[in-house]
């Protein structure tokens, strides 16, 4: 009998199916073997067993581990499966029945991540020793049940999990920011890093695992310092437990060089206790040595630095080191929300501190400046967001928005008349921009004409204004009242930042964007002359950072803790107080600051 080609191509296609197909029926591990033959391998670690490839996956087919502390891994159980899918679903974190070295310093690190400002026990950090126990239990007893499997299953996956979660939340944090109204877009920056990517390419077999989970921390060198002044305070807030010392008591007024105080040698021992003080005490009177030590104090915490013993002072002393713990940990938090191409921005408002520093373009500092920002009792509170600088606009018109003119300037119409108008260098004007020169309080209240403050030295955003678009009509902008600026708590904004000597940054942006045709002179005649509303476009856009850092330190290692004016560190803590899963859902930014109404 003769076959035909095609019956005979069929018959071998046939047969090599049903070769194909033994191993499937015949063994628990067959499939998985020709999966593994032909399964593209995204991995670059070294192959481990895959004698618990099945366990692996059947464990992380289900959302939750029981296992772990936080059992409920769904917001990562995708990237988990990935993980394990590109690696054939073979073990990543023992080998020979023992933990790798990297699962090892993982462990180390999950044990210390309160130096990082996270919780150790986000990640079973006290539960790892037990299940490394219990795996070596396993090797010495040859134990192969298939309870013993599913114990080796489950610790890789539990690794791989708590993994994850500790280099998301060096990453990115941990709360996303929408949810507390910061208006920072940290799911974009969660999806763009390749979780599975990095474990599997980078972790897995890394040479220095701490080294490189430190790679996905911001590369800044403020938050390099904030994290090493956090390691010292930990231990400082362990001494003061240890010891329980008493808290300074009250004075009924300021204590000057010379004054009497009750408690000379406690104060010098607390001054001493953050490195402030070396000076035993002679003398039985507040003395210059004291007053030094104190001066310096204020100056780390915000406070009027005249080396008097304030009743602030005494507060800010008295402050437990716990504290001082989580205002670091809070700021580390809000760091690693920054988008990657705003680590290191030219310009970092930080909003307590009162301060703005101005970095090149090589990130060494230009200089510091302090700010006005908003009000904080008067519901002005200056957002915080991210943006970049796009304009330079002098001598601005300031457009009144509606709800300031109601609250501000209805009443002096209603007692004085339109003339108030002129008198403060308000003019009224149509949407088209048409000037209207006869106007009555009736047309301003029903805001059938709006109002502007002309351009000049007396105008609420003086000579020279900062933009950075954003919804809400936030900038930064030089102001007619310096002396605010004598002020040691300076939230007295309606939400802008008001600059200290704007001409100076006026000088900085321009001649950095283009030094051809800006110079100091250009930019004092810009200011002074009579060209009003003069828009300049920047030909490089200056990444701008709106932030809230209670507790931080600069690059040289100075430690600065301010007050938490807005409460946005109590709002940051009650949300991480709630523990896993912390909150990732995004609201609509809706500010303590109404969008428009600034100055």
């Amino acid at each position: 009998m003769k076959f035909s080609k095609n019956a005979v191509r069929a018959s071998l296609i046939l047969s090599l199916l049903a070769v194909m197909i033994l191993p499937m029926t015949g063994c628990r591990g067959g499939w998985r073997a020709i999966k593994s033959k032909f399964h593209h391998r995204k991995s670059k670690s070294k192959p481990n067993t895959t004698d618990y490839a099945d366990n692996v996956e059947q464990v992380v087919s289900s959302p939750k581990l029981t296992i772990l502390k936080w059992s409920d891994y769904s917001n990562v159980q995708p990237q988990v499966q990935q993980f394990y899918d590109d690696r054939n679903y073979e073990l990543a974190w023992t080998r020979d029945g023992k933990p790798t070295d990297q699962a090892t310093a993982l462990i180390a690190m999950f044990e210390n991540a309160a130096t990082k400002g996270l919780k150790p026990e986000d990640y079973d950090a006290s539960r790892w020793p037990q299940r490394v126990q219990r795996i070596a239990t396993i090797l010495k007893t040859h134990d192969t049940s298939d309870n013993a499997q599913d114990v080796v299953a489950q610790f890789d996956a539990a690794m791989t999990i708590s993994a994850m979660r500790f280099v998301s939340d060096l990453h990115v944090g941990r709360v996303n920011p929408q949810s507390l109204n910061f208006d920072i877009d940290v799911p974009a920056k969660r999806e763009a890093f390749d979780m599975p990517g990095f474990l599997n390419d980078k972790l897995v077999d890394a040479d220095d695992a701490p080294t490189t989970v430190a790679s996905v921390e911001p590369g800044s060198p403020m938050y390099a310092a904030t994290e090493k002044a956090l390691a010292q305070y930990l231990e400082l807030a362990k001494q003061q437990d240890a010891s329980r010392p008493q808290p300074l008591p009250p004075v009924t007024k300021a204590v000057s060089v010379g004054g009497a105080y009750p408690a000379l040698q406690p104060l010098q021992q607390r001054l001493q206790f953050e490195g402030l003080s070396s000076t035993a005490i002679t003398s039985p009177v507040y003395d210059d040595g004291l007053s030094a030590s104190v001066k310096v104090f204020q100056q780390r915490h915000g406070l009027t630095d005249d080396g008097k013993l304030t009743q602030a002072t005494i507060d800010a002393l008295n402050v437990p080191m716990d504290v001082r713990v989580q205002q670091l940990s809070d700021s580390l938090e809000r760091w690693r929300w920054l988008p990657d191409n705003f680590i290191q921005p030219r310009v970092f408002v930080n909003l307590p501190e009162f301060i703005v520093r101005m970095y090149e373009p090589d990130h060494s500092l230009a200089f510091k400046m302090k700010v006005v920002d908003g009000e904080a009792q008067g519901n002005h509170d200056t957002p915080m967001f991210v943006r970049s600088m796009r304009f330079v606009v002098f001598r601005p018109y300031w457009n009144l928005p509606g709800s300031i003119v109601k609250k501000e300037i209805m009443g002096h119409l209603n007692k004085s008349g339109v003339g108030y108008l002129a008198e403060h260098g308000y003019e009224a004007y149509r949407n088209d921009g048409t000037v209207v020169t006869s106007v009555s309080a009736e047309d301003v209240e029903h805001q059938r004409v709006s109002i502007r403050q002309k351009p000049g030295p007396k105008n609420s955003l003086g000579l020279v204004k900062f933009l950075f678009p954003n919804e809400y009509d936030v900038y930064m902008h030089s102001t007619p009242e310096l002396n605010l600026f004598n002020l040691t708590r300076r939230d007295r904004s309606h939400g802008c930042v008001r600059l200290q000597d704007a001409e100076k940054v006026a000088n900085w942006v321009l001649e950095g964007d283009n030094p051809g045709d800006w110079n100091p002179d250009k930019v004092h005649e810009a200011m002074y002359g009579d060209n009003d509303n003069k828009t300049v476009n920047l030909k490089t856009t200056l990444p701008v950072v709106l932030t809230y850092m209670t507790g931080n330190a600069d690059e040289d290692g100075t430690v600065h803790f301010f007050d938490d004016i807005y409460g946005y560190d109590k709002e940051l803590d009650a949300a991480l107080a709630k523990g896993l899963p912390y909150n990732q859902a995004p609201v609509k930014i809706n500010p303590k600051l109404t969008p428009g109404e600034t100055e």
